[in-house]
């Protein structure tokens, strides 16, 4: 098979079907709003907005790259932690993490962060995946880890902060941020961000006694919930701000999923709403590994969500609710945040855009309504939050948006990661899929394979590695820098034909310290 063909595999469908609230979200940048652009909306609407599908055999615009050019794309959004030594001894169960993020939309519609919780214990990290823009994956990735943290502290530390906010002293830090400097915060919003925020602790306060606080199955599943409440909130209210008021309907009209993990000591808990995907690598006794998948994607290929999504409407809708795999037709993830199209009434939608920027009441678009729509919401932020105890053999864990998933199968992001953590290289019996395949070039094969290897393994992060391979895997699933060339230089417009943005965050966990 020539090289190219791996280009022409099937790669998923894009994730919303039919006309967004703002079409034009794949032509700008999703900047921060301190760096919007002048004139809003652009002067030139999409006339159409066709079902998007992925294609086989395009003709395909890229070049071929240098291995250090591939290099300098791979590298270019990696970050790695390592969490710091007391007398010389790792105390924590965390060793660190590698992350990395590889766009396919232009921007990327995903997120990542991590941060250690200082008012509490533990570490947080989380990939959020966007669809119909990215405004939604940014919100979250800044606002979802401090409801959290919100929700685990005791009524006394919360108490605290609400006497230091009242008496105009400085708070102490939440969280420490772990962030590539790519990564950044919206400033104009943080007024708005810090005042809902401050309203959930208040609550928090008035609903707790002292010496009380959640556990954290019951905070990550209020954090979750409150947050998506919020947004849906501000994007009712509005905001005097002109941007600001754009900027709050931009998210709640948007969507994402979200893969959050909580490391405290050996309890590790997995939030999940939608398709990203929360995976452990297990060593087994004779150094393999296997993987344990602690998350279920919320989608059409999940009986249990069709039945629930089904259960929770009228009989009439049961043919409805869920068409060709997606919810109403249109959306594959059957959670996420924002998307309020799928969750508001008709009524308060008109009700919220006729009241939001001029340029929305003479776009056709902003009263897209989806079909067979009568008894809303259809859509829940909800997350399903899965526990396990670390132990020993528990060796790292793999957070993933879909894009990663799609491309690689679970066992072998678990065996590529397990290889790379520990230098010992897994020999795999070479397949050849049914090509006939003669002694010498079975032969070339193997010695290709070899030096490959040796060459993949100069990688310094574990999430850039595996980009590697799900990238750059030919049809014997070895790296192809032919294959990664291609994959690599595709134009902006025909990148997301072949594959979705993917964003990984890899956790090392210390296996010395959890077995004690």
């Amino acid at each position: 098979m020539p090289v190219t063909s791996q280009l022409f595999r099937s790669l998923p469908r894009a994730k919303l079907l039919g006309p967004p609230l703002f079409p034009y979200h794949s032509r700008l940048p999703c900047f921060p709003p301190h760096q919007h652009t002048s004139s809003w909306p652009p002067s030139a609407w999409p006339a159409a907005f066709s079902k998007r599908g992925y294609r086989r055999s395009p003709d395909l615009h890229s070049y071929n790259l240098s291995p250090p050019q591939v290099n300098s794309i791979l590298k270019a959004n990696e970050y790695s932690f390592k969490v710091p030594e007391f007398d010389g001894k790792n105390v924590s169960t965390v060793m660190g993490f590698d992350s990395n993020q590889l766009p396919a939309n232009a921007p990327i519609e995903d997120r990542r962060s991590a941060a250690t919780c200082l008012q509490t214990r533990g570490m947080l990290l989380g990939v959020f995946d966007g669809h119909a823009g990215c405004a939604c994956a940014q919100a979250l990735s800044e606002r979802l880890f401090y409801y959290i943290a919100m929700s685990l502290m005791t009524h006394e530390t919360l108490c605290e902060l609400e006497t230091a906010v009242e008496a105009g002293r400085a708070l102490s830090p939440i969280l420490q941020w772990h962030k590539h400097p790519n990564d950044y915060f919206t400033r104009e919003a943080q007024t708005l961000y810090f005042n809902s925020l401050r309203t959930y602790w208040q609550e928090l306060i008035d609903l707790s006694s002292p010496g009380e606080s959640l556990g954290p199955r019951e905070a990550l599943l209020t954090a979750f919930k409150r947050l998506d409440s919020d947004l849906s909130l501000e994007a009712q209210v509005g905001d005097s701000n002109s941007f600001l008021h754009y900027w709050v309907l931009r998210v709640a009209f948007s969507g994402a999923t979200a893969c959050v993990a909580h490391i405290d000591g050996n309890d590790l808990y997995i939030a999940n709403t939608g398709d990203g995907r929360a995976v452990l690598g297990v060593q087994e006794a004779d150094g393999s590994f296997s993987a344990h998948t602690l998350s279920n994607d919320h989608n059409a290929q999940n009986e249990k969500e069709v039945a629930r999504i089904q259960g929770e409407h009228p009989q009439s809708e049961k043919k409805t609710v869920v068409r060709q795999d997606r919810l109403l037709g249109l959306l594959m993830p059957f959670r996420a945040f924002g998307d309020v199209k799928f969750k508001w009434s008709i009524d308060l939608q008109r009700a919220v855009l006729e009241s939001g920027p001029d340029q929305l009441h003479e776009n056709e678009h902003t009263k897209f309504i989806p079909p067979n729509y009568h008894t809303p919401p259809y859509l829940t932020a909800e997350p399903e939050i899965t526990h396990h105890r670390l132990r020993p053999q528990d060796r790292f864990l793999v957070l993933g948006t879909d894009g990663l998933w799609e491309t690689l199968h679970r066992q072998e992001v678990v065996r590529i990661v397990g290889e790379y953590l520990t230098g010992v290289h897994q020999r795999q019996p070479l397949t050849v899929r049914g090509y006939q395949v003669s002694l010498g070039q079975m032969h070339g094969l193997l010695a290709d394979r070899k030096a490959r290897a040796s060459i993949a393994f100069q990688d310094q992060n574990a999430a850039t590695h595996l980009i590697r391979h799900a990238v750059g895997n030919n049809e014997f699933g070895a790296i192809d820098h032919e294959t990664l060339s291609k994959m690599l230089s595709l134009p902006e417009e025909l990148a997301r034909m072949y594959r979705d943005d993917i964003t990984i965050i890899i956790t090392q966990f210390n296996p010395h310290v959890i077995g004690h």
